[in-house]
C-alpha cells in the first residue's frame, strides 16, 4: 500500500512540476503583455474548462504534459487583427527569451524549495560521509570474493573456506599502507587502484605501532562488478587482497536551522547541477545499455529512466521509509528537465530561444553592413530537423518506459 501511495505521491510531484512550468511561461508573457489564449494541464479531452478575462484554463485527461498557448509565438502561427500588436515574436528579443526560459526557471525554483524544506527537516546528504577514506589504513580483513551481480556486491557475507590474502600475508587491523608493489600510496583509492592491477607476490610496507613493515601479498585475480570513471558498472577481472578500510564517521545527514539553510541548498543545488550536466553529457552512451537490458540484460542502475521508473523508484524508496531519497530524486528530476529543457534543440524551449537569438545576431550583422533587419525566421524550414529530433526523442522515451517495465531499475536489493 505504502508502494502505491509513494507512486502516487511522486505521479502528483511531476503533475505540480509541469504545472508550474506552463505557469512560467504564462505568468511571464502576462508581465509583458503578450497575449495568453488558453493554459491546459494535460493533453487529449477536456474534463473541464473556465475563461478568466482573455484566457482559457482548463484539465484534460492525459496527465503527461500541458501546454500554454501564446499567440504568435513564431511568425508562421495565426493570429486575428486584434492579437497581432501583442503577438509574442513582435515583442523584443530579451523579453521572448525570459518568457521562454521561464518554464525551466520555475524547474529551478521548485528544486531549490524542495532542497530547502529537505535541508530544514530531514537534512542534506553530507559531503564528507560520501567522501572516500582519506589514508590507506585497514580496520579488517575478510574474503576476496567473486561479484559479478550488484547483489552479490552488496553481500557482505563470507564463505568459510574465502580466500583471506590479506591476513594470510600478516596485515592487521590499525595498519597503514605505505607502498604497493613500490609505489607510494597516500589514500585508500590509490591502495585500492594499485592492487586492482597486482597479480600474484606483491610487495607491500605497512606502518604499525611506529615501525614499517615489509610483507608479500599473494594477491588472487577475482571476476568483480567495477565501477569505472563515469559510475558505469563492468565486470572486470580485477586483484583483491581482501581489507576494508575504517569506515566513515561523519554522519550521513546534516540538518539546518532555517537560516544557515539557505546557504547550504545554494551549495548542494550548485552541487545538482554539475551532477545533472553530467548525467545529460553521459546520456546518448547510456542508450545501448538500456536496449541491452530490454532483451534480458541486467539493468545498470545508471541508465536513464523515464517517468514510469522514476515514479517506481520513488514507490520503492516511500515503501522503505527512505523519505529524503524520495525528496531528492523529485527535487533531481526538476533540475533534469529544467536544463535539458534549455538545451539548443527544436522543438524544445531552448531551440526556440536558439532562434530568436539567431535572429538578433543575424540583423545586428546585417545592420553593421547598412542593411535593414531581416523577417523572422521561416519554422518550415526547420521543420525536417525538428521532425528527426521529435522522432529520436519518441524512441528514446519509448526506449526507457519499455526497459522500466520489463526490466527497472531496482537501487534497493
Amino acid at each position: 500500500m505504502v508502494f502505491i501511495l509513494g507512486i502516487v505521491l511522486f505521479a502528483l510531484g511531476i503533475c505540480l512540476s509541469v504545472a508550474l512550468h506552463e505557469a512560467g511561461h504564462m505568468w511571464a508573457a502576462k508581465a509583458f503583455g503578450m497575449k495568453v489564449r488558453r493554459y491546459f494541464i494535460g493533453f487529449g479531452p477536456t474534463i473541464f474548462s473556465f475563461r478568466r478575462g482573455e484566457t482559457e484554463y482548463g484539465l484534460k485527461w492525459i496527465p503527461l504534459g500541458g501546454f500554454c498557448d501564446i499567440a504568435g509565438m513564431t511568425a508562421l502561427d495565426e493570429v486575428t487583427p486584434e492579437e497581432s500588436k501583442r503577438a509574442m515574436w513582435r515583442f523584443k528579443t530579451w523579453k521572448r527569451t525570459v518568457v521562454m526560459s521561464a518554464g525551466s526557471a520555475m524547474h529551478f525554483i521548485l528544486g531549490f524549495i524542495i532542497l530547502y524544506l529537505m535541508a530544514v527537516t530531514m537534512g542534506l546528504p553530507n559531503p564528507a560521509a560520501q567522501a572516500a577514506p582519506a589514508e590507506a589504513v585497514i580496520s579488517a580483513t575478510s574474503c576476496a570474493r567473486a561479484a559479478t551481480t550488484v547483489e552479490q556486491l552488496n553481500d557482505t557475507a563470507c564463505p568459510p573456506d574465502a580466500p583471506t590474502p590479506a591476513k594470510t600475508a600478516g596485515l592487521q587491523a590499525g595498519d597503514k599502507v605505505v607502498s604497493v608493489a613500490g609505489k607510494p600510496i597516500k589514500s585508500w583509492r590509490e591502495m585500492l587502484a594499485a592492487v586492482q592491477v597486482a597479480n600474484g607476490p606483491t610487495p607491500f610496507v605497512v606502518e604499525r605501532n611506529g615501525q614499517r613493515l615489509n610483507l608479500t601479498v599473494d594477491v588472487p585475480r577475482v571476476q568483480r562488478l567495477v565501477a569505472d570513471g563515469s559510475n558505469n558498472t563492468t565486470v572486470k577481472d580485477v586483484g583483491m587482497i581482501g581489507a576494508s578500510p575504517i569506515q566513515n564517521t561523519a554522519p550521513p545527514m546534516l540538518s539546518y536551522g532555517p537560516v544557515d539553510a539557505v546557504g547550504a541548498t545554494f551549495s548542494f543545488t550548485g552541487t545538482m547541477f554539475s551532477e545533472t550536466a553530467k548525467r545529460l553529457i553521459e546520456f546518448p552512451s547510456r542508450i545501448p545499455a538500456v536496449v541491452d537490458s530490454i532483451f534480458g540484460g541486467e539493468r545498470d542502475p545508471n541508465t536513464p529512466v523515464s517517468v514510469v521508473g522514476a515514479s517506481r523508484i520513488g514507490g520503492e524508496a516511500a515503501e522503505r521509509g527512505l523519505w529524503e531519497i524520495f525528496v531528492l530524486l523529485l527535487a533531481s528530476l526538476n533540475f533534469f528537465i529544467g536544463v535539458f529543457n534549455l538545451l539548443p534543440l527544436l522543438p524544445l524551449d531552448g531551440g526556440h530561444i536558439a532562434v530568436v537569438w539567431y535572429e538578433r545576431v543575424r540583423d545586428w550583422f546585417r545592420k553593421m553592413r547598412g542593411k535593414a533587419a531581416g523577417g523572422p525566421v521561416d519554422y518550415t524550414k526547420l521543420s525536417a530537423i525538428t521532425m528527426v529530433l521529435v522522432f529520436i526523442g519518441g524512441a528514446v522515451t519509448l526506449l526507457t518506459v519499455t526497459a522500466d517495465i520489463v526490466n527497472p531499475v531496482k537501487l534497493f536489493q
